[in-house]
């Protein structure tokens, strides 16, 4: 939590509406359109993960999402909780796999994004699989 005076007031533009480019960036992931993902994101985006992967670009990120393609019929981002505040975005979601054999998994996870301007510059994932359902 900030306080008051940790709050940089030049940046808290509520019309910038970053909590809504956050679940966008989610909805665009869900539909395989990595090309639109990398719009809205900085040059020099950077992604971590606590996979054990460490820091990547964006675009090694995108191309790694990429690959897992033909390996998951369907993706959904349901966000259980939104805080925003100034330049960033934290969520906490789940996140509902289907792979072409029928079985379903769900990731549970907490999501940050930074943004520069009305571009993501920086995402992290926390996340964990809850199993097969």
């Amino acid at each position: 939590m900030y306080s008051l005076d940790e709050i940089n007031w030049r940046t808290l533009d509520m019309n910038r509406e970053i909590d809504k480019k956050a679940i966008r960036c989610l909805r665009l992931l869900e539909s395989f359109d990595f090309s639109a993902v990398r719009t809205m994101c900085t040059q020099d985006a950077t992604v971590w993960h606590n996979d054990g992967t460490g820091e990547q670009t964006l675009d090694e990120k995108l191309k790694q999402l990429e690959s897992l393609v033909p390996k998951v019929t369907s993706m959904r981002y349901d966000i259980t909780r939104q805080f925003w505040n100034g330049d960033e975005v934290l969520q906490q979601q789940v996140l509902h796999l289907l792979t072409p054999d029928g079985s379903r998994s769900e990731i549970h996870a907490a999501m940050y994004f930074r943004f520069r301007g009305d571009l993501i510059d920086r995402i992290e994932e926390y996340a964990y699989e809850a199993g097969g359902a």
